[in-house]
């Protein structure tokens, strides 16, 4: 009956309304394409025309569009011829209206009012059509409207002979299931009470075997699995009370003895930090004495190779004063061939008597002057021995300077060695310093972990409170002697 009701009803907003539109939607189109061919005729010749020629064509297509959408929907065979002829005629007056905007376009004024009195005659038949084709629809809205009507008013009797019935039968289905299912149900909600109390010593009788019987069974099970269940759980309980207990009293020891570590770990960090300044600097330092120990190394170089230059120039002095002193000798030699060729010319001159007197005083002059010049190159020479004897003893003491130059210049090629073999393994002390530094931070961040992980595991107090609460939640419940 509803899926009848239903189906009408459907029937109404599928089919019924759609046509109407689509027809009132094409005839009306049809006539505001009609009143834009009047405008244009009006305006023959003038841009209004084309306009309203423009709109017109607008106006026949969404004729046209209705007409579409009312040809695919269901109908009726006395409708469909009705529909037949009201297509025609509207096709008749597209034909004349296109005839109409073909001599507007010509601006042939006769021939137009000719038109629009033809197409005034062909819309008042194409109007009369579609008034019996709206009528027509309406009567079958109408017929379905009425068959909607009398199956809700079946639908409606129906409904309430049906739930008069149902209330009867209800009524009897409660008397008759209100002794089986009142008081075995009153004993299950007696026995829930007592269980939700936490009294689990009373037992469940079962006197039926019917769905209540089953409940009443399925309840004693119940309370035999959770008076099994408190059993256990109270045992737990001492058990975990117990354990946490422990846990507890070692996550304290625990936490005292992480802080300590951390609280070492922290001074050691910092001493550490310390270290490593000094290593670096003491780096520092030595890369520095190292530079310097190179510039030593340069400059005794240097004064070496100028001692070599003072030893070699000694060397050409010594050489040179030997030859003064040679030539000192010849001049020695000569001023006492000099002494003696004067002492025999003042002999010859003595022999001559007086004629010889003034040979015999210049032969004097002449050996005073040789004398006077052997003195003087003996002196010369007694000097030149003394600045030879220096100069030997300077090359001496330059060609030991040398030496010792060299030692030096070895002695501090050597510290520079040493200084930067110093300033690598410093470099390596601080490098090894870091990473020390870096595994000690690292330690104490484990360390502050562990210490995160005992004030987390000392949440074992908590438990250890739970477990109380627990225990003295199950004590509540009052079993029956074992």
């Amino acid at each position: 009956m509803s899926s009848r009701s239903n189906s009408v009803t459907y029937e109404l907003f599928t089919n019924q309304m759609p046509s109407a539109m689509s027809v009132g939607n094409a005839e009306m189109f049809m006539a505001r394409e009609r009143l834009a061919f009047d405008r244009a005729a009006l305006y023959t010749g003038t841009p209004a025309a084309d306009d309203a020629i423009g709109r017109g064509a607008l106006m026949h297509k969404t004729s046209d569009d209705a007409w579409a959408k009312y040809s695919t929907l269901p109908q009726e065979p006395n409708e469909k011829l009705i529909a037949d002829k009201f297509n025609e005629q509207r096709l008749g007056m597209q034909k004349l209206i296109d005839q109409g905007y073909a001599d507007v376009r010509s601006k042939d004024q006769a021939k137009v009012n000719a038109d629009a009195t033809e197409m005034q005659a062909a819309f008042s038949e194409f109007a009369k059509t579609g008034v019996e084709l709206r009528k027509l629809q309406f009567e079958h809205a109408k017929a379905a409207y009425d068959a909607g009507q009398a199956q809700f008013s079946m639908f409606r009797i129906s409904s309430i002979i049906a739930i008069v019935i149902g209330l009867a039968a209800a009524f009897v289905t409660w008397f008759s299931l209100r002794s089986r299912i009142t008081r075995p149900l009153d004993a299950a909600l007696a026995q829930f009470g007592a269980i939700a109390s936490g009294d689990l010593r009373r037992s469940v009788h079962v006197t039926s075997n019917d769905e209540m019987g089953a409940l009443l069974r399925g309840l004693d099970t119940m309370q035999t699995s959770l008076i099994d269940t408190v059993r256990t759980v109270r045992s737990g309980s001492e058990s975990i009370a117990s354990a946490t207990k422990q846990i507890a009293a070692g996550n304290v020891d625990l936490s005292s003895r992480t802080e300590e570590q951390a609280s070492a770990l922290q001074e050691t960090a910092s001493s550490i930090d310390q270290l490593t300044g000094t290593v670096k600097q003491n780096a520092d330092n030595a890369r520095q004495a190292s530079v310097l120990a190179a510039n030593a190394s340069e400059i005794a170089g240097k004064g070496s190779h100028v001692v070599s230059q003072v030893v070699t120039t000694m060397g050409e002095i010594n050489q040179s004063s030997t030859k003064i002193a040679d030539i000192i000798v010849i001049i020695e030699g000569i001023a006492f061939q000099i002494n003696i060729l004067a002492l025999n010319a003042a002999v010859e001159a003595a022999r001559a008597g007086e004629e010889g007197r003034g040979f015999a005083v210049v032969a004097g002059e002449v050996r005073t002057l040789a004398q006077r010049s052997s003195a003087a190159a003996k002196e010369i020479k007694e000097l030149i021995d003394t600045s030879v004897a220096r100069v030997q003893s300077g090359a001496s003491l330059v060609d030991e300077a040398g030496r010792t130059m060299s030692e030096i210049s070895t002695a501090v090629q050597r510290v520079t060695d040493i200084m930067g073999e110093i300033a690598a393994a410093s470099e390596e002390q601080s490098s090894g310093i870091d990473q020390v530094a870096r595994a000690v931070t690292q330690m104490d961040e484990v360390t502050q972990q562990n210490a995160a992980l005992v004030e987390e595991a000392a949440a074992a107090q908590s438990l250890e409170d739970q477990a109380a609460a627990l225990r003295s939640a199950v004590q509540t419940f009052r079993l029956q002697e074992a």
